[in-house]
């Protein structure tokens, strides 16, 4: 593992933000949501690409906080553009399981 500096750490803008719209992306490669997420203020609304589909449906997760790196410059994921990455670990069968925070935040606040 490739250690790195505190001030490259900080460098990384994860934040919280909550998922708005969500929608089925078929052109996708792998099963994947197309989600438009809410990140405040300051930071806005940006949208990304999320293989989540194993595990939640997009009735659980509207209204759902989640925890993001926003500070990537833009990927297009075939006809999409993706402007941020949606965190989360793989379970045993390699499914996402989100980051989430554990309680409600506000909007945009930064993970330190």
């Amino acid at each position: 593992m490739k250690e790195i500096t505190w001030n490259e750490f900080e460098q990384v803008e994860l934040r919280v933000g909550t998922i708005t719209e969500v929608n089925e992306f078929p052109e996708a490669h792998k099963p994947a949501y197309k989600l438009t997420v809410d990140f405040g203020e300051k930071i806005g609304v940006k949208r990304s690409s999320a293989q989540i589909t194993e595990l939640y449906k997009p009735d659980e997760l509207m209204g759902k906080q989640v925890i993001a790196v926003v500070n990537f410059p833009p990927k297009q994921i075939g006809p999409f553009m993706s402007e941020c990455l949606i965190t989360g670990f793989p379970d045993e069968q390699e499914r996402v399981i989100l980051a989430v925070p554990e309680k409600p935040v506000k909007n945009g606040m930064k993970l330190f």
